[in-house]
């Protein structure tokens, strides 16, 4: 997984301002991620405001790095089923925020995720909550 760090294996990451940092695993299978998002200009509208689609890219590859982190051997995450993002307040090119992706409960073939992006004084940008599905390796423990 520490290949994933920085732009998450996916160019379009670190091209809006978005980074991976951290990961790990608590429990048996409640995988999260850590990092940050300094917003670039491709990702803001004329005004220096992120748009609603950045938060849902962004929170988007923060679940699936969660998910993907909790998962054994050559399981990883084959797609995106649902998708629910919230913006609560504006994202601003000059601020530097912090994005989290953890896992709510991972079952055979179905993820669920929830992430957060969350402004310097701790109060949630946006969040969202994903439905994923998971592609099990046939070779792997447990299938």
């Amino acid at each position: 997984m520490d290949r994933w760090l920085g732009d998450g294996g996916m160019a379009i990451i670190g091209a809006l301002g978005g980074s991976f940092d951290t990961y790990g695993v608590d429990g048996e299978d409640l995988g999260w991620v850590a990092g940050t998002f300094s917003p670039a200009d491709l990702a803001c509208n004329p005004h220096g405001t992120v748009q609603a689609g950045v938060h849902t890219v962004l929170l988007d590859a923060a679940m699936n790095f969660a998910i993907n982190a909790a998962l054994t051997g050559r399981d990883r995450t084959n797609s995106t089923i649902e998708i629910a993002t919230e913006l609560m307040r504006a994202a601003r090119r000059e601020e530097t925020y912090a994005l989290r992706g953890e896992v709510v409960r991972l079952a055979r073939q179905i993820a669920f995720a929830e992430a957060t992006i969350t402004n310097a004084a701790h109060e949630i940008v946006s969040r969202a909550t994903g439905t994923f599905l998971i592609h099990r390796d046939a070779g792997s423990p447990g299938t």
